[in-house]
């Protein structure tokens, strides 16, 4: 017998070849996918490096900059108080970032727990999740968002919890589906048989197995949340002045659309680039990990 053949080679041959490396094979192989990490890094890195790469306060005003072009000084130009539009840039992508994380983070934490116990337990447990959800659901996405900021007050922190619960359906519901799905193969019956208990199958045997899609689903919801929380700041719910946020920005823009298009233009280019970006990686994701692609 050759050591090719040999239990213990086998089982390096699958570390070399784990679904982690394989899913990382399959992102890099799509461009699309490549493109959008590629942009979604740059931002990252302008929002935590912002204080360092930004030429000016971003809160300054100037009155004898007071909506310039852009120049080599203001490579963006300035807005209506003469504040540098490049630094409120780079500044407002921290904040649409850290909402779009921290919502998402939130619906997380709420709707998968939810989502397995109504899965995996039934009966009259999901019963009543399941019309919850659905109750929840039957209001658009963006105005109970709206609803909820509005009730608990304008700012970005009240805007992600608003964001983060008007998204918490979309995850419970995909959570129980996936459960139903998972819950029924020969793997978990198996550990049923052997005597473990539900909250061990369900979080060692079903929870890791739905993972795949609970990411595929949550960067997609990133993008939603950024441009959630834009449209929230721009109805003066979300980040609130003088703090620099695309939303606030935009909504500042409108009234200088012919005077000063560069002041909606360059906000607008980073929501639609972002929000572009977390897509194509979305979709990169989804098929880097479903296994019928391989």
């Amino acid at each position: 017998m050759t050591d090719a053949a040999l239990p213990g080679s086998l089982t390096q041959a699958d570390e070399l070849d784990s679904p982690a490396r394989r899913a990382r094979r399959g992102l890099f192989k799509r461009k699309a996918a490549v493109f959008g990490l590629a942009v979604l890094t740059m931002f990252i890195v302008l929002a935590v490096l912002a204080p360092l790469i930004v030429p000016y306060d971003p809160i300054a005003t100037s009155w004898s900059l007071v909506r310039k072009p852009p120049t080599p000084a203001h490579w963006f130009g300035t807005d209506e108080l003469g504040r540098d539009i490049f630094s409120r840039v780079v500044y407002g992508a921290r904040a649409s970032l850290l909402a779009g994380l921290i919502s998402v983070a939130i619906a997380l934490g709420i709707g998968v727990p939810l989502g397995l116990v109504a899965g995996y337990r039934g009966s009259l447990v999901d019963a009543l999740i399941s019309r919850i959800t659905d109750a929840m659901l039957a209001c658009p996405f963006l105005i109970l968002a709206i609803a909820l900021a509005a009730f608990l007050g304008p700012s970005l922190g009240n805007a992600m919890i608003a964001i983060g619960i008007s998204a918490t359906p979309i995850f419970i519901r995909l959570t129980r589906g996936q459960v139903l799905v998972v819950k029924a193969e020969d793997y978990v019956e198996a550990a049923r048989a052997l005597g473990n208990p539900p909250w061990r199958i369900a979080l060692s045997h079903i929870l890791p197995n739905i993972l795949p899609a609970l990411l595929v689903q949550a960067t997609l919801s990133i993008a939603a949340a950024i441009i959630a929380e834009a449209a929230l700041s721009f109805l003066g719910l979300g980040q609130q002045p003088p703090a620099p946020s695309w939303g606030s920005m935009l909504n500042a823009a409108q009234r200088f659309l012919t005077q000063a298009p560069w002041m909606a233009i360059w906000p607008g280019l980073a929501i639609f680039l972002v929000v572009l970006s977390l897509n194509l990686l979305g979709d990169g994701l989804r098929d880097a990990l479903d296994p019928r692609q391989r």
